[in-house]
């Protein structure tokens, strides 16, 4: 679309989102979901009918507390936002961005004041990603992580420097592409219901659980493209792997925007930062990648798991980049509250920045304005993404206990026994439960750091010597 199109467009799609919602909120649906009560009560909590109709219902109640007018004005105000956030970037200026930012956040208020919300504002938007969580159960998850990943990025900058050049150089996006297809493959990927195809930023979409559409960007300098795939692969599994029953009906997506980054993060750092992983498909990596002939297996994991503090969100590593979300959640609370002017948002992303990576952003491009995210003050999902880390170490524990180590299945190319258990215990129920109650199906445990923090300490020990008091 030419940059003139934008405006057109944002029309177009508030007007569609509009009357979207007047069928969402139209108090036929609320009837009908009234007399539907007592076939609900005819049957079990889990079945497929009851589940169908309370998650419908659920969503109608909270639809029906929006007006559509808002709605058609969040869509609009987000495409604009859009759009200016291109314009800001290439003419590095904030003062293109903020009047853009200025309306989403008054939207973003506004609807907010919907719920009226009894305990802290954020609580609407948050559940907006993950349903049923509360901000004070995020807080002191994030507060020990801060305390715990920070003496982890002291430690391992006082050990002993890794070299990852080998990651970079002349790396031919069509033998990574080759290499990326030849490990999703093997993982579950297949040519008749998913696909691969390129763009600026990745993503996952579903039309269907019989159409996954996966996208990455392979640059011809280093490899973040295969680690791309290898992250909406899990992504795409989740979706692929949903009950068919539930297609087209509620219940068919992922229980939380948490628990699908569970999967995403686990399949790309769980599986795909693995040594036994690569021990199986590093000869692969060699055939189509000659650059890597000569480097030991060793070396290249090491330089795949490199910690170092990063300007950048999607280039961070597995510890730091739980800093980088708790920065962003943190800024979030401020800005909904009102404790924090807009105008003021760049000095203090970079403060944080400091204070928690030792960094200072050289521009506000690899500063403030890095993310997409904040163009239209989509505020509550950013906490998701390192919640999903920590429940998919806490998934893969459970896995491992009954499935027998993982490292002896991988180095014989062995990834369906993982793939079917996700299926069985987690992907198959869509949105029938509560996350919470999801989690507690799997794990016996809620929201707990601590597993997590285990597995990155274990981690820089063995592959950094870094000992972490």
């Amino acid at each position: 679309m030419p940059p003139t199109g934008f405006e057109a467009r944002a029309e177009q799609r508030a007007t569609i989102q509009r009357m979207a919602h007047e069928a969402r909120v139209d108090p036929a649906l609320g009837e009908l979901l009234e007399e539907l009560q007592e076939v609900e009560q005819q049957h079990d909590r889990e079945s497929f009918e009851a589940s169908l109709i309370r998650v419908a219902r659920r969503d109608y109640e909270k639809a029906v507390r929006v007006p559509p007018r808002l709605q058609g004005e969040l869509t609009r105000a987000a495409s604009l936002g859009y759009a200016a956030w291109l314009q800001a970037r290439e003419q590095k200026d904030y003062g293109v961005m903020l009047p853009h930012l200025e309306r989403n956040l008054a939207l973003r208020r506004e609807y907010v004041a919907c719920f009226e919300p009894e305990g802290d504002p954020y609580d609407v938007v948050l559940d907006d990603y993950e349903p049923g969580m509360k901000t004070h159960e995020v807080e002191p998850v994030f507060q020990l992580l801060k305390e715990r990943l920070v003496p982890m990025i002291r430690a391992v900058a006082e050990s002993e420097p890794v070299d990852d050049s080998c990651l970079h150089g002349r790396l031919p996006r069509d033998a990574q592409r080759r290499v990326a297809m030849t490990i999703l493959e093997r993982w579950g990927f297949d040519r008749l219901s998913w696909a691969l195809d390129d763009t600026v930023h990745p993503f996952m979409s579903s039309m269907s659980p019989a159409d996954i559409r996966l996208t990455t960007r392979f640059d011809d300098d280093n490899i973040h493209g295969i680690l791309s795939c290898l992250h909406e692969f899990g992504h795409g599994l989740y979706e692929r792997q949903l009950d068919p029953r539930y297609t087209r009906t509620p219940l068919a997506d992922g229980v939380s925007a948490a628990f699908h980054e569970s999967q995403s993060r686990g399949w790309e750092n769980l599986v795909g930062r693995r040594l036994s992983t690569w021990k199986f498909f590093y000869p692969v990596l060699q055939e189509a990648l000659p650059g890597f002939a000569d480097v030991p297996l060793e070396t290249f994991h090491r330089a795949l798991n490199k910690v170092q503090p990063t300007y950048r969100r999607v280039d961070s590593d597995e510890v730091t980049y739980g800093l980088h979300i708790i920065l962003r959640f943190e800024l979030e609370r401020e800005l909904l509250s009102g404790a924090l002017d807009l105008r003021d948002l760049p000095e203090a992303f970079d403060a944080k920045m400091r204070d928690y990576l030792g960094l200072q952003p050289p521009d506000i491009v690899t500063g403030v304005l890095q993310d997409v995210h904040w163009s239209d003050m989509t505020f509550g999902y950013f906490p998701t993404y390192q919640l999903g880390n920590i429940i998919s170490v806490q998934i893969w524990q459970r896995a491992e206990a009954e499935l027998g180590d993982f490292d002896e299945q991988f180095e014989r190319g062995e990834f369906a026994p993982l793939a079917e258990w996700l299926r069985e215990h987690v992907h198959r129920h869509g949105r029938a439960f509560e996350p919470k109650d999801l989690l507690q199906r799997v794990t016996g445990a809620g929201v707990d750091a601590a597993p997590y923090l285990g597995y990155l300490e274990r981690k820089l020990e063995e592959l950094f010597g870094a000992a972490v008091a």
